[in-house]
């Protein structure tokens, strides 16, 4: 109980320290939110206690907009750690009671949900009371619509054991959603191309390694290369090349990697020689490469036991080539694997400390589910956990997320259904992860059977996987996106996610829209003020109108508005 009774008085000193610097700024909820991009309602509920940031970055954020001193640094993360029970023994949050009415006029509420509101013939647990009076509380605002729509749980549904997941809302002006976000990687070497909707290429385990590209010092062969960039081309997709691979004639005394090509998990004994490919490599293919990923995995020691320090040399040498002879082409920094271990991001600091970064124009990351059967949404805890690393490195390049962990094909099937829903949300998890800065989702792999997940095996139809993603960019091809939330943040039930987007109708009018899918189970919510239509990824539809609800599930659905 003394725990609790800690927890509760550092929420009421955070919330406090939070509000006397919001009143100080002279800001009002709706543009600090802007700012700092999360909801006016989150930071309404923050400044009263009702809530907690859900990580300090997000009051590091908060504080520095209204003119923080580090003393107050030094208090908010005090509070923020003590609230959170960050470095402490895991116990029961303390439970705030809200108000049925919100006292704040910036953050409104649907005038046809009344406070309170519980499915019929079911007893209100504190969970469910607590659920239905914070969503009474709080409105999302769709910032570029002319009248707010409120959201509105109902019930909560089945429900399932959850896995955490830390996500932050935030709201922010209207911006594309970039095809280029849909990639796969290619585990073809054929050339045949996806039958369905993607945006980007990725060319690894598709016979394009260095040892397989240049198998002798003074012999290339671009065949395969060739190929799969002509293929891409036709098809007028952006390809990004991945060095890695080390031929044995490179490196004859280093350990082998994890290929039958007898390649090396090793730099170059001479450097010379990764110059020379690195430039061959440039000129061959012109303007048909639009990205090099300077490495693949480079801490993980089946791909890369060499130096940091070697590492960064090859990076600085090979972004000397590259932007010498192709200067629109992007330069990806080797990626990182393993993000939820210290040692990853030590390796991070390292590469920066060196300067790795300042050589690159993105920086590559493996983002991925640390079993495959968690749901999507737990990746961002390794994308806020990077946030942070490069914060401290002090370097802010977009993230491209650049494939999985070699270990995925030991892992057994999921289910068709699992693998549809699954699929979509790798992609929606990437458009949340935009205020962190992601940039590319490239899928792994296309043309492959053999892994958890297919999207299309090489040769056959696309599966229920391939179509819903398909289906997706359909949704999203002329989308702009406003901003993303989820639980009681956004005054939904704690499984509910949701994307906000502005879409042309038929006669090019903006409107909204509304993405919204659960990571586990089912929950009931009200479809709010505007809506017009349900679409479900199976090409169903129906109308509906604001007095509506909706079953929300692990499955998608996009809601329209006028």
């Amino acid at each position: 109980m003394d725990e609790e009774q800690d927890r509760a008085a550092a929420v009421r000193e955070l919330s406090a320290v939070l509000a006397a610097l919001k009143r100080r700024s002279g800001l009002s909820y709706q543009d600090l939110g802007r700012r700092v991009f999360t909801s006016s309602s989150s930071l309404h509920r923050y400044c009263r206690g009702k809530s907690v940031p859900p990580d300090y970055a997000l009051v590091v954020r908060i504080a520095k907009e209204c003119g923080a001193c580090p003393d107050d640094l030094n208090t908010l993360l005090k509070c923020w750690n003590a609230a959170t029970g960050q470095g402490q023994d895991p116990v029961p949050a303390p439970v705030v009671a809200e108000p049925d009415v919100p006292t704040d006029p910036e953050v409104p509420t649907d005038p046809a949900t009344p406070a309170g509101t519980r499915a019929a013939g079911r007893p209100p647990t504190r969970r469910r009371r607590s659920a239905v009076r914070v969503a009474a509380a709080v409105g999302v605002v769709l910032v570029v619509l002319a009248t707010a729509v409120a959201s509105t749980p109902q019930e909560q549904g089945r429900r399932a054991e959850r896995v955490p997941v830390e996500a932050t809302s935030w709201t922010r002006a209207p911006s594309p959603v970039p095809a280029q976000l849909f990639g796969v990687t290619m585990n073809s070497s054929s050339g045949a191309m996806p039958s369905f909707r993607v945006g980007a290429l990725r060319l690894w385990d598709s016979e394009t390694r260095w040892a397989q590209v240049q198998p002798r010092r003074d012999e290339f062969d671009w065949s395969t290369l060739d190929r799969l960039l002509d293929g891409a081309q036709q098809q007028g997709l952006p390809a990004l090349f991945v060095f890695g691979g080390t031929p044995a004639w490179a490196a004859p005394e280093a350990r082998k990697a994890a290929y039958p090509d007898g390649s090396r998990a090793a730099p170059p004994d001479d450097l010379a020689d990764w110059d020379g490919f690195v430039r061959s490599l440039v000129r061959h293919a012109g303007d048909r490469i639009d990205a090099y990923e300077l490495w693949v995995m480079a801490n993980h020691e089946h791909h890369y036991n060499g130096s940091v320090e070697t590492l960064v040399e090859m990076t600085r040498r090979a972004s000397a080539i590259v932007r010498a002879d192709d200067p629109s082409a992007t330069v990806v920094c080797p990626s990182i694997t393993e993000l939820w271990k210290r040692q990853s991001h030590d390796y991070l600091l390292r590469f920066a400390e060196l300067g790795g970064y300042q050589y690159c124009d993105a920086a590559g990351v493996k983002l991925y589910q640390r079993q495959v059967t968690d749901p999507p949404e737990t990746m961002l805890a390794a994308v806020n956990d990077v946030d942070r690393t490069f914060q401290q490195a002090g370097y802010h390049l977009p993230l491209w997320n650049t494939g999985t962990t070699q270990s995925l094909p030991l892992n057994d099937p999921l289910d068709p259904d699992t693998a549809a829903d699954f699929a979509v949300r790798f992609y929606l998890t990437g458009l949340y992860a935009r205020n962190r800065g992601l940039e590319r989702m490239y899928f792994y792999a296309w043309g492959n059977g053999k892994i958890p997940l297919v999207l299309q095996a090489e040769g056959r139809q696309p599966t229920r996987a391939g179509l819903f993603v398909d289906r997706l960019q359909q949704w999203l091809a002329h989308a702009r996106i406003v901003s993303c939330g989820s639980g009681d943040q956004i005054g939904l039930p704690e499984n509910v996610w949701q994307c906000e987007f502005v879409v042309p109708d038929e006669h090019g009018t903006p409107r909204g829209a509304r993405i919204r899918w659960t990571d586990t189970g089912t929950a009931d919510v009200r479809v709010g003020a505007g809506a017009t239509r349900v679409r479900r990824l199976d090409g169903s539809a129906r109308s509906v109108d604001s007095r509506d609800t909706v079953r929300v599930t692990e499955r998608p659905l996009l809601i329209d508005y006028t």
